[in-house]
């Protein structure tokens, strides 16, 4: 009797490579000369969200640029970050939130699930928690899968991750 294969459907992103991401943000802040002492942070809250304050809109840019550079040095997706509005600090500044994605969401578990039904291949796919799990008797339809999801991920704007392949 043939056994069943399978992998998971994640979307995660290493905390420490996160962290040291943002500490090279710091020295690279500290040390350049159009943002040394414009009075410029950047601070991450947990494995929650990653905040910017600076004293103008073109540096808040600029600090952003150099956290896109650096966690993609770092193989870690620029989606993990959810912008939310620039919004005014205190003493004149101006302050920009970045959630950080991690678990799938119900919707775009569905939506996902969905792709994989209309894909029209023999494999099931089942959302557990914040992942989907897909499973099936072929190998090759399975890696069609990735494929599929792989070619799909900017319509998901969610950074996927397949694990657990057995």
């Amino acid at each position: 009797m043939a056994k069943d294969c399978s992998f998971d459907i994640v979307s995660e992103f290493d905390k420490q490579e996160l962290l040291n991401a943002v500490d090279q943000v710091k020295r690279d802040i500290s040390s350049r000369f159009d943002l040394k002492d414009s009075g410029s942070s950047i601070e991450l809250e947990g494995d929650k969200s990653i905040t910017i304050t600076t004293c103008d809109e073109m540096k808040l840019r600029n600090i952003y640029d150099i956290l896109q550079s650096k966690l993609a040095k770092r193989n870690l997706s620029i989606r993990i970050l959810d912008p939310q509005p620039v919004e005014n600090a205190l003493g004149g500044n101006v302050r920009r939130v970045f959630n950080l994605r991690k678990g799938l969401t119900q919707e775009l578990a569905k939506k996902i699930v969905a792709d994989i039904k209309d894909s029209k291949k023999k494999v099931q796919a089942s959302i557990q928690g914040d992942q989907v799990r897909v499973s099936g008797k072929d190998k090759d339809d399975l890696q069609e899968i990735i494929r599929l999801l792989r070619a799909n991920e900017e319509k998901y704007d969610y950074p996927l991750q397949f694990t657990n392949y057995r």
